[in-house]
């Protein structure tokens, strides 16, 4: 229906042209003697306030109306001959990494073209179309991506970019040993369609830039974008380069259009850059790395690699900075210092992109100038190093894009592309046979399908030091413990199968001294102040802990196991996993208590050890538990079957599991 609609448009547009320009013609012609106001035939051209006279003018607007008839001419030829499917061939290589063809899509849309020469605001036309991007085109992007930080910050551009995207992936990530295995099980448990991810070791290209000194904060990995070129697959012709901190607000198929605009011997796609760095001029005696006039931002880039091999990259920029670092010492901004002063030396290197592809939320740029509408953002940058409080008239805005992102369920975004073929995933594909096993007409169908569920898993969220213990008595913390007591040692945890109880209290009050000493919990329990865990709603659920006994205990103590026991326990790593069947609200630590008791581990409580529940807004699953008497139901059937299961398992010795729900 669009296209019919964009077709009446452009034959009402070109029956209207065919009758106005010969009447323009006319007009101007016969009316040369009067001064009149040339009237703009370009959407590109601003309204002129002199008024016509000159000969040189005159001219000027006559060869303009012959080139306007000679277009309607050729629309008219155009509009006589019968509608033909559109081709397209790809000029960017076939190889392993090339680019599939397939039956090409146009996308159009407003202010997607490029920026005409000079325009403030880099935008464009919104009669432009985009060029012709694949349907199935793979797209390539290149990231450098270090450490726990930069792996936590790079989940946000990829679910920006996936959010948006209609086209298969290719991920290129250039990273250390830390990021490499966080983001490795990320996208092995992420499992999206049409997605690919490789990684290069960063660690083995520190040698090609560490001669460089750099004071940027992004240290050595700052650098790597140069060496990209030598890095990526040989076969790999054309590449977007991302920095971590950057969010998509668009298809990346969009920008990946724009190297079919890339002229002559063009191959940096780059933005201008949108502070005063460049110029020299933020405070005395500053004196920035040589740039073509404001410079550019390396935070987007697209790179023509195989043009770039054939100008010989790597020994153009070699001997740029070793020329530059002569006299400037060090780099200020990385890689950007860099390229910078070889497009320099080079300004027929470089495709000037809109700057609304790089929108620079710095301090003090001109990121504004990119943009009149919400419409007109394609891609947000976070460069300052404040990152999320940095100083913008439309900061809250941006901010709640990024935190869009960064809080956004990446498991929704498993979704296929169709039309396109894909690699074949074994594991996703065993995950869709088990699920179309299921009965989507069970009642507790949402209960079942959640026990096969892969969950993406993103480890390591935050930064630690670790040091293996040379007793081997490690411990993984899951819960506010202290650890100056190690009685993991004493009671020969490595040896035995114990699961030690973490006595649990529990206040009412937001606010809360936090009793520093066994004693100071006793006599905060005393006036009122704490609680039993759950005293007031599931006495039973910790009453085998049996808290009188450890009001006075000095040393660990053995307890019996009760039906709905459910204390937080210490175990070894080897220890029975949780059942998966019970997800949200009831009953995952009571089925798992019930499995430790029954391979026979010895529930001993901590007498100098305790944790304290703070108050919070109640979840979303116990709110269903408490209003869906259907979720009920079916948290009943799942207790049931697993207590068949235990029987099955452990025979005779189960009984006891049966006789006491039945008693309780």
């Amino acid at each position: 229906m669009l296209g019919i609609c964009r077709g009446r448009r452009k034959f009402l547009a070109a029956s209207l042209a065919l009758l106005f320009i010969p009447a323009l013609t006319w007009l101007y012609l016969s009316a040369a003697n009067f001064s009149v106001k040339p009237l703009p035939l370009s959407p590109l051209e601003p309204q002129s306030s002199t008024l016509v006279g000159g000969a040189g003018e005159r001219q000027a607007l006559e060869l303009r109306v012959r080139e306007v008839e000679e277009e309607n001419r050729a629309l008219r030829r155009e509009l006589s001959q019968p509608p033909r499917n559109p081709t397209h061939t790809n000029h960017h290589g076939n190889g392993r990494h090339g680019n599939q063809s397939h039956a090409p899509v146009v996308r159009e849309g407003s202010r997607h073209g490029e920026a005409p020469k000079g325009a403030a605001t880099g935008n464009s036309s919104d009669c432009v179309s985009q060029p012709v991007v694949d349907k199935c085109e793979t797209i390539h992007m290149a990231i450098v991506c270090a450490g726990y930080n930069a792996s936590r910050d790079v989940v946000t551009l990829v679910k920006s970019v996936l959010f948006h995207r209609r086209n298969p992936l290719h991920f290129h990530f250039i990273t250390d040993s830390i990021a490499q295995q966080i983001l490795a099980s990320l996208f092995r448990t992420w499992m999206v369609p049409a997605v690919r991810v490789d990684f290069y070791d960063a660690d083995e290209l520190k040698s090609e830039v560490s001669w460089i000194p750099n004071k940027h904060y992004s240290g050595i990995y700052g650098l790597m974008k140069l060496v990209l070129t030598k890095t990526l697959p040989s076969d790999l012709q054309k590449v977007i380069v991302l920095d971590t901190d950057i969010t998509f607000a668009t298809d990346i198929a969009e920008l990946w259009a724009v190297f079919h605009k890339f002229k002559g011997q063009q191959v940096l796609g780059l933005v201008e850059n949108q502070s005063d760095w460049y110029l020299g001029n933020l405070w005395k005696n500053h004196r920035p790395w040589p740039a073509l006039g404001r410079g550019f931002n390396t935070g987007v880039i697209l790179l023509l690699l195989d043009r770039l091999r054939k100008l010989r990259w790597e020994q153009m920029w070699r001997l740029t900075a070793e020329r530059e670092l002569m006299s400037m010492l060090s780099t200020s901004l990385a890689d950007q210092d860099i390229f910078n002063a070889v497009i320099k030396q080079n300004p027929f290197l470089v495709h000037q992109l809109p700057c609304f592809w790089n929108v620079q939320l710095s301090d003090h740029t001109r990121s504004e100038k990119c943009y009149k509408d919400v419409s007109d953002l394609k891609v947000i940058h976070w460069n300052s190093p404040k990152k999320l409080r940095v100083k913008n008239k439309h900061v809250e805005f941006f901010r709640n894009l990024y935190l869009t992102f960064l809080e956004y369920d990446g498991n929704l975004l498993r979704r296929e592309l169709f039309g396109c073929p894909s690699e074949t995933d074994h594991n996703s594909e065993n995950l869709q046979k088990t699920l179309l096993e299921l009965d989507e007409d069970d009642p507790c169908y949402e209960f079942r399908r959640e026990r096969f569920t892969v969950h993406r898993t993103h480890l390591y969220f935050l930064h630690y030091e670790y040091e293996p213990s040379a007793d081997q008595s490690d411990v993984t913390l899951v819960a506010q413990l202290s650890m100056d007591r190690k009685s993991v040692v004493q009671l020969d945890m490595a040896n035995t199968k114990k699961a030690l109880v973490v006595p649990a209290f529990e206040t009412l009050r937001y606010r809360l001294s936090y009793p520093k000493s066994k004693a100071e919990l006793l006599s905060q329990l005393d006036m009122g102040t704490l609680f039993t865990f759950r005293y007031h709603v599931w006495t039973k659920g910790h009453a085998p802990t049996n808290f009188a006994k450890w009001r006075t205990a000095t040393t660990p103590y053995r307890v019996q196991w009760e039906a709905d026991f459910e204390p937080y326990v210490m175990v070894r790593r080897d220890c029975p996993e949780y059942d998966r069947r019970f997800v949200g609200f009831g009953w995952n630590k009571v089925a798992h208590i019930m499995e430790l008791d029954a391979q026979e581990y010895e529930f001993v409580v901590l007498p100098n050890a305790y944790m304290i529940h703070m108050p919070h807004a109640p979840s979303f699953d116990i709110t269903k538990f408490r209003s869906n008497e259907q979720y009920r139901v079916c948290l009943k059937t799942l207790k049931e079957e697993f207590q068949q299961n235990m029987s099955r398992r452990y025979g005779f010795a189960a009984l006891k599991y049966m006789t006491a729900e039945n008693n309780s």
